[in-house]
């Protein structure tokens, strides 16, 4: 019998928890242990247990199931203290590999066979709008693997970078997920009934997944990794 997502547990403040029934309490957490190079085979280890065999700060494990799981988390400080920005920038790299080389080239695949029923104008323009929708993520992504993310590294090993602020990177950091929405309304709005249905909510049900992925990918972002730099800025001021 299939397990549904109920949330039966608090939030994640301990290491004792067998990993298994984390999982089990929440089946989207598998995507967090693969993105952390956790693969399967867990028995009953604990998350800490867990997390010490494969080299990861628990507190940081923590901070991203928690966020990842519970609409409204906030990280406590005592967390955050305890937290290594090593590991979320672990998730994070892995992550923006995971939405280009699967998420995104299935859906524009599903989509070229979506539209192919479409006159030509209708088709110009969905197709237009996710090329575009992924140009913008490929730029935004690539300004965190060059610029950020080494300046996270350099400044976790060295602490010696003046150069560059991690405010520098709150201030203009964009929600990538907006347009997805808007290209869920065009497709569920405009598609002409003579497009495969079944096909349609397929693409629909990979950008839901997508736009909750990426909008947690932004709050691990915003919530965990720049209050965590930010603090490491602090200290070596």
């Amino acid at each position: 019998m299939t397990k549904y997502i109920t949330h039966s547990i608090e939030y994640i403040t301990s290491g004792k928890l067998k990993m298994a029934d984390l999982i089990n309490n929440d089946y989207q957490l598998l995507s967090v242990l693969y993105r952390l190079g956790i693969k399967m085979g867990l028995s009953d280890a604990s998350v800490k247990e867990i997390c010490e065999r494969h080299g990861i700060n628990i507190a940081s494990f923590m901070l991203i199931c928690n966020t990842y799981i519970f609409e409204g988390y906030t990280p406590s400080e005592e967390l955050l203290q305890m937290g290594d920005p090593k590991d979320i920038l672990t998730y994070l790299h892995n992550s923006h590999l995971y939405y280009f080389q699967k998420e995104l080239t299935d859906i524009e695949r599903y989509i070229d066979q979506l539209v192919a029923p479409c006159d030509s104008t209708r088709k110009k323009i969905i197709l237009n709008f996710f090329g575009e929708y992924k140009q913008e993520v490929g730029n935004h992504f690539a300004y965190e693997e060059e610029i950020v993310f080494p300046y996270v590294r350099g400044i976790t090993s060295s602490g010696d970078n003046k150069e560059y602020r991690i405010g520098k990177f709150e201030e203009s950091h964009s929600n990538i997920d907006e347009k997805l929405n808007d290209l869920r309304n065009i497709l569920m709005k405009y598609l002409p009934s003579e497009c495969d249905s079944l096909l349609a909510i397929k693409v629909l049900s990979h950008l839901y997944r997508l736009e909750r992925d990426i909008m947690k990918h932004t709050l691990i972002e915003n919530n965990i990794l720049i209050p965590l730099v930010n603090r490491l800025e602090q200290n070596d001021d």
